[in-house]
């Protein structure tokens, strides 16, 4: 059994229904993509993944489920974001006006604020974005 320990956690979402809805996603390999907010990874002192970069992907009850590898990294206005992007994140979304309004639902969602410390975080068509695309490396044993 591969010890996957000492790599780094990815959380989609929040834990929730959200969460659980992207994991199944991503072990189904119908996500491929994910997005963040620039100010995000500034907030929490992350650094930016980079390609080649694996991480831990955890469920909603924190326990890890798969690897994935970055396989790209770009950044790009909230405007800017093609439909290839979108359809990858695995959602259902078939344009870039149904992405771009879930992810609007979610950023302006009061667990997002409340993890931004702040109460009124907007986003806009300028706002800077983290695209990221990846590549199932493996599931963990013991996940569905």
């Amino acid at each position: 059994m591969t010890d996957y320990s000492s790599l780094p956690i990815c959380e989609f979402a929040f834990p929730g229904p959200l969460r659980d809805q992207l994991v199944a996603a991503i072990l189904d390999g119908s996500k491929t993509s994910t997005t963040g907010t620039l100010i995000e990874y500034e907030v929490e002192q992350e650094d930016l993944p980079t390609v080649g970069l694996q991480e831990v992907v955890i469920d909603s009850a924190a326990t890890p489920v798969a690897v994935i590898e970055m396989t790209e990294v770009r950044q790009a206005r909230l405007a800017d974001v093609d439909l290839a992007h979108a359809v990858d994140e695995g959602e259902g979304f078939t344009t870039v006006a149904q992405w771009r309004a879930g992810h609007e639902d979610f950023w302006h969602s009061t667990d997002m604020r409340q993890a931004m410390g702040d109460p009124g975080f907007t986003v806009d068509d300028d706002t800077m974005l983290v695209l990221q695309r990846f590549r199932l490396v493996a599931r963990i044993p013991g996940t569905v």
